[in-house]
């Protein structure tokens, strides 16, 4: 047992904890498992120590590079930071190989990791170490002007890499370390739901879970090997960045290509230069990339993934058209890890989210529970090979976990083929005039006209019709933008599809709000009506 016990003391009871489907042998695992000897200490016992396992513009490191650099880095913390079992550490940098070792590292000296967001402030900063307690952080030095305003009772220590105190310390230190002795269900990591307002949620997961996600996914819809190399935009502070950057390519003894800073511009040059064969990013993305893909050559690509969003079929055609790959959408959940509904080529229906991943059941069920007809919109109710477990929070817990479901807040329906579609999310459903309006059905509509790049669609309150649809649009040409071209688009949305749902109020902006993993700030544009 962990020395501090924050988390044991803090998980939720096992009767609010969801049910789990762990029959399958790929999904049990012994009582004592520290995920990082699988991951990278595994590669090094194999005698493939000598393998590309993380690549920059600037770096390239081998599996043993990283595991000797962990192996130092988890000395600093015992040694010099005083860590003990079950303390929580704060990891604030962008996606760079120095951030894959400090993730390993804590987890080796028997850590907790609390990745965070590069673009967080002070207050949001202060917020997540008083929240989870944290007593250790470790920041990229690049990011040191926010950390070092932290004032928290609870943070004891900070250490800085990039030419910075951690290097120093690191540098006496042996490249050999006994990893931490703890049990498959010990808490590994602690994700944080979006938005860190009030009292934020914690998302604690096991070394299980860890593994788990590993033998899922990819196993459904990449079948990854040693010989790919994987890139994408999302920040590893991110679940879905975390997966799909740093434990599926090192389940597979398989190469990632990280970027600091991952425009589209420098996103195809990698994939190009580097001869990149699977590339996970957010839909809006997968947008713009389509629109570069005359300047680059991209055809060493054979996987492509899309999750943070749902993706729209425009651009999942445009996409298809221009490089005969099919886009694997994907939904996963901050509480459940990694992506739980999906497809592959061989079952692929575009348009549809998917079906549920080996490991995974899911349904759709009205407020009480009740599983609906098919092809009837409600509530997505999932269970699986991992599940939500929030932190201090029992309120909360309840109404995600439901009758041994968790309940993820997304509208879907199931069709006859048992394909899951996405509707809305429950906050993005639009009620006008007593229409039913799902804001992704009016973007994906208006992503077909030949001058929209992007946009985003919210409903605003109305006197008369309760909600008016009111589309955000960003058009390729801006100098475009005017009062006649509104009036274009909005009598050939009527045209295009059901006049009730065309957009009633256009606003043209220079660009949407976003979050560092791609998705639309939605609330940010009802927030500016």
């Amino acid at each position: 047992m962990y020395k501090d016990n924050f988390t044991y003391k803090h998980l939720p009871n096992k009767e609010l904890q969801p049910e789990y489907l762990l029959e399958l042998p790929q999904f049990q695992h012994p009582e004592m498992l520290n995920c990082v000897e699988r991951l990278l200490d595994s590669h090094i016992e194999n005698g493939n120590g000598d393998a590309v396992c993380l690549r920059t513009f600037e770096a390239t490191w081998t599996y043993n590079d990283l595991y000797e650099k962990a192996n130092q880095i988890a000395h600093v913390l015992v040694d010099d930071l005083g860590l003990v079992s079950g303390n929580r550490v704060l990891l604030r940098s962008a996606n760079n190989p120095m951030m894959v070792a400090c993730w390993f590292a804590i987890i080796k000296a028997g850590g907790i990791v609390v990745a965070t967001m590069p673009l967080l402030r002070t207050k949001e900063l202060t917020t997540i170490i008083d929240c989870a307690k944290i007593s250790i952080a470790l920041c990229d030095s690049d990011l040191a002007e926010e950390m070092n305003l932290v004032e928290s009772d609870y943070l004891k220590h900070k250490s800085f890499y990039r030419n910075s105190d951690l290097e120093d310390k690191m540098a006496s230190k042996p490249t050999s370390f006994t990893n931490y002795n703890s049990k498959s269900d010990d808490v590994a990591l602690i994700g944080f739901t979006s938005g860190t307002t009030g009292i934020p949620k914690m998302t604690a997961h096991f070394h299980s879970d860890i593994l788990n996600i590993c033998e899922a996914f990819p196993n459904y819809s990449l079948q990854p090997t040693p010989k790919d190399i994987f890139i994408g935009s999302p920040p590893l502070a991110f679940t879905f960045g975390l997966g799909g950057l740093v434990l599926f390519p090192m389940y597979y003894g398989a190469s990632s290509f990280l970027l600091e800073k991952p425009s589209p511009d420098l996103l195809l040059k990698a994939i190009q230069d580097y001869k990149i064969t699977i590339c996970l990013t957010a839909p809006t993305a997968w947008r713009v990339l389509t629109s570069k893909l005359n300047e680059y050559n991209v055809s060493s690509l054979r996987k492509c993934v899309s999750a943070g969003e749902t993706l729209p079929l425009v651009v999942w055609e445009d996409w298809y058209n221009a490089t005969g790959l099919k886009i694997i959408d994907g939904i996963g959940a901050t509480e459940l890890l990694h992506i739980f509904i999906s497809s592959n080529e061989e079952n692929m229906k575009p348009g549809a989210t998917g079906l549920p991943i080996t490991g995974y059941e899911a349904k759709i069920v009205d407020d009480k529970g009740k599983e609906l007809l098919r092809n009837t919109p409600g509530k997505l109710a999932v269970k699986g090979i991992t599940g939500c477990k929030y932190l201090n929070r029992e309120e909360k817990q309840k109404e995600y976990v439901q009758k041994g479901w968790n309940i993820t807040g997304d509208i879907f329906k199931q069709d006859d083929d048992g394909y899951f579609w996405f509707v809305a999310r429950g906050d993005d459903m639009i009620i006008s005039s007593g229409y039913n309006i799902a804001a992704i059905e009016v973007e994906s509509v208006l992503l077909t006209h030949e001058d929209i790049l992007e946009c985003a669609v919210v409903g605003l309150p109305d006197e008369n019709r309760g909600m008016l649809v009111c589309a955000n649009i960003v058009l390729k040409d801006k100098s475009k933008a005017a009062d006649e071209l509104k009036l274009e688009i909005q009598n050939w949305f009527k045209e295009t599809a059901a006049p009730y749902k065309y957009p009633r109020i256009i606003n043209f902006l220079e660009s949407l709000p976003k979050t560092e993993t791609g998705k639309i700030q939605r609330f940010k544009l009802k927030e500016n009506e």
